[in-house]
């Protein structure tokens, strides 16, 4: 499968915000954006321009792209699938995004960024409700309880991620057992438990053209 492999501190300059795409980097001195808070490239700089209406849909549909690590395929799929579903599109689509299993994995703490919690489900390190699953893209429900294999449980991203969570905080749709590496999914995350700063209906508005 296609994915990213450019320099992902690139990405928050482009979006012009703080994407926490790279774990405890991004709450250090060393994050890329808080030295350079503008778009990268030689025009980075440059007077600010007015944008159209379709601008800033873009911007917004490539910010929420980026933020879960998506290439435009899979992205479009998600949201097709959103507007099939029952009520409001832009909110279906944003808890479908949160239901996937990487980003479920990096919203317990079992992670530091979506990336590295997509590795660990890729290497076969979670189950889900006793059963092993490496589907990144894999829906939880709820009720779902996620753990780490037995033989993971040594594994030194995993426990320092654990260790850093209290700092991130855990969602409250989800309860975290840290002693037993184990997660419970309490119940499908709302609107309102979606804190990123996505304005969901410029990407509706986007795909409707």
């Amino acid at each position: 499968m296609a994915r990213y492999t450019g320099a992902v501190c690139r990405q928050c300059r482009r979006e012009k915000l703080k994407l926490f795409l790279k774990g405890d980097r991004c709450y250090s001195d060393k994050c890329a954006f808080e030295r350079r808070a503008f778009p990268p490239g030689q025009h980075g700089q440059a007077r600010v321009r007015k944008v159209s209406d379709y601008a800033i849909q873009l911007r917004e549909k490539q910010k929420v792209r980026r933020i879960y690590g998506m290439m435009e395929g899979q992205f479009r799929q998600f949201f097709e699938r959103a507007e099939r579903a029952k009520g409001v599109t832009g909110e279906n689509l944003l808890v479908f995004l949160e239901r996937r299993l990487d980003n479920v994995v990096y919203r317990m703490g079992f992670a530091s960024s979506r990336s590295q919690a997509r590795q660990i489900v890729r290497h076969n390190h979670m189950m889900v409700n006793d059963r092993m699953v490496n589907i990144p893209s894999f829906l939880v429900k709820a009720g779902d309880v996620l753990t780490v294999k037995e033989k993971s449980r040594k594994i030194e991203t995993i426990n320092d991620s654990l260790e850093a969570v209290v700092r991130r905080g855990v969602p409250a749709w989800v309860e975290l057992d840290k002693e037993n590496y184990k997660a419970k999914v309490k119940s499908l995350p709302s609107r309102e438990e979606i804190t990123m700063p996505i304005h969901e209906q410029l990407i509706v508005e986007l795909y409707s053209k």
